[in-house]
């Protein structure tokens, strides 16, 4: 029988020999290109090698991979990747992430893994503080990401509104639900109206101001207007960070218009959230800790590894209400005590320790090492603007987060001109840079993701970017 374990002689061998390549990228990612080899045949026909028939050694498999990768993906570790909100992983919780395979803890019940659950549950009290709920009243889950914490948010916002929907769903109701958002908003919030039967018409999108936030006075006679028409209101999105322009919501109006309208208020912080964590960027999202729940993402700017989110919300009930469900099959060796299963509070089932990554990273940093990491991204944000505008170029998105969304200042109607510079850029692999639209114009977009990126980094940017220009 083939040992899936392999011999212990096999296994120090394989670390032996991948630690040091391991130790290599994670040292020298600056040296190699930041983006990837886009050629489908020739990635393909590197992964066809592998013949299912013929099993290699696990040295020459492992080999195999680590090489793929070097030239294959987009190295958003790299700190002039200036792209999504994908982070360097911090080294704790790398390490996490190898303990969690290997333990690999089922999370589904509290009895199979306490310590796990326990650990998330402090994670979720801890983090719901610095948000501003009460300490009593918080609850919240982890979530695979952003996407499931969002749709997790439309679900609880569902169940409050309708006691009947949990067990009758939509069919009872005179009206079609609501849901109201930026049209800066994350594209989740479509996909959550999907997923949970509303469909894509019950999405409201309500149009940005100047800044790129919600507009509340269009909001408010929207869902007056809606109201009238049969619709049935029953959720607000603010969000704390758009994915393009890095906008801010105003918060307390929305917790305003939603008070008056009884209606759920979902903040959406996957992003920007952290900025609680500083007590310089925390009166950026003034106002909340007035929402009924948010979404943090783990996996952003608290640069652990792919994936991790996060549900906080300060009504302890919600999330057993909307989830709660009881089986005959799932163990029931702690049923006399005062827990929760995480199941019965969640959409996923049986899933992994997510959490682990957080709390070692939190463990070893704490909140002053996040405070520090967050003050020096929004620094090199703030140099990155001042260089670009010193060298013509036009900054077009209004933010304090990190994230700068600007076009050359004699081209910024040409959307070709743009979208050239960005290619070139793209092709150099000395950066990885974006293309988003702003106010009709065409920009290029970099966001600073990177605990590493350092004035150095920026200023090549900026180099690489004249340049580009130059050439036209």
């Amino acid at each position: 029988m083939t040992s899936f374990d392999l011999t212990p002689e096999q296994r120090s061998e394989l670390f032996e020999m991948l630690l040091p390549e391991l130790e290599n990228f994670y040292s020298n990612t600056g040296k190699l290109r930041v983006t990837a080899i886009l050629d489908p045949e020739e990635i393909r026909r590197v992964i066809r090698r592998a013949d299912f028939k013929h099993p290699v050694d696990i040295k020459e498999a492992v080999k195999n991979v680590t090489e793929a990768l070097d030239k294959y993906i987009v190295h958003v570790p790299h700190p002039r990747y200036y792209g999504l909100f994908n982070p360097r992983p911090n080294f704790p919780s790398i390490i996490a992430d190898l303990i969690t395979a290997t333990y690999n803890p089922q999370l589904a019940a509290w009895s199979h893994s306490p310590y796990a659950a326990e650990v998330e549950n402090y994670l979720i009290s801890e983090f719901g503080q610095k948000i501003g709920f009460k300490p009593v009243d918080i609850d919240g889950v982890f979530a695979t990401g952003g996407a499931e914490a969002n749709i997790t948010a439309v679900l609880c916002a569902l169940d409050n509104t309708f006691p009947d929907f949990a067990n009758e769903g939509l069919l009872p109701l005179k009206g079609r639900p609501a849901i109201y958002c930026s049209s800066e908003s994350h594209h989740s919030i479509v996909r959550a109206a999907r997923v949970s039967g509303l469909g894509r018409n019950s999405v409201r999108t309500i149009p940005a101001d100047e800044k790129g936030a919600i507009n509340p006075e269009i909001l408010e006679k929207t869902i007056l207007s809606d109201k009238s028409e049969g619709y049935i209101p029953f959720l607000i999105f603010g969000t704390a960070g758009t994915t393009g322009t890095g906008s801010i919501d105003d918060f307390n109006s929305l917790s305003s218009i939603a008070g008056m309208h009884s209606l759920y208020f979902h903040i959406d912080a996957a992003w920007g959230g952290a900025a609680v964590l500083n007590p310089d960027t925390k009166p950026w999202v003034s106002g909340i800790e007035k929402a009924d729940s948010v979404t943090f993402d783990v996996h952003k700017w608290l640069s652990v590894p792919m994936s991790a989110s996060m549900f906080i919300t300060r009504h302890s009930e919600i999330l057993g209400k909307t989830f709660r469900i009881t089986t005959d099959y799932m163990p029931k060796d702690a049923e006399s005590l005062e827990i929760t299963d995480p199941y019965a509070h969640s959409i996923q089932w049986s899933r992994r320790f997510i959490g682990l990554k957080l709390f070692l990273s939190m463990m070893v940093f704490g909140w002053d090492g996040y405070s520090e990491v967050i003050a020096h991204q929004v620094e090199m944000g703030n140099l990155l603007r001042s260089a670009l505008t010193a060298n013509g170029w036009i900054v077009m998105n209004s933010t304090p987060l990190p994230v700068v969304c600007f076009a050359d200042e004699n081209h910024k109607a040409d959307p070709a001109f743009t979208r050239k510079i960005c290619e070139k850029i793209l092709r150099s692999g000395e950066a990885w840079v974006s293309l988003y639209t702003v106010g009709n114009i065409s920009t290029i977009r970099a966001c600073i993701t990177n605990y590493k990126t350092s004035q150095e980094d920026i200023h090549a940017l900026v180099e690489t970017l004249n340049k580009a220009r130059s050439e036209f």
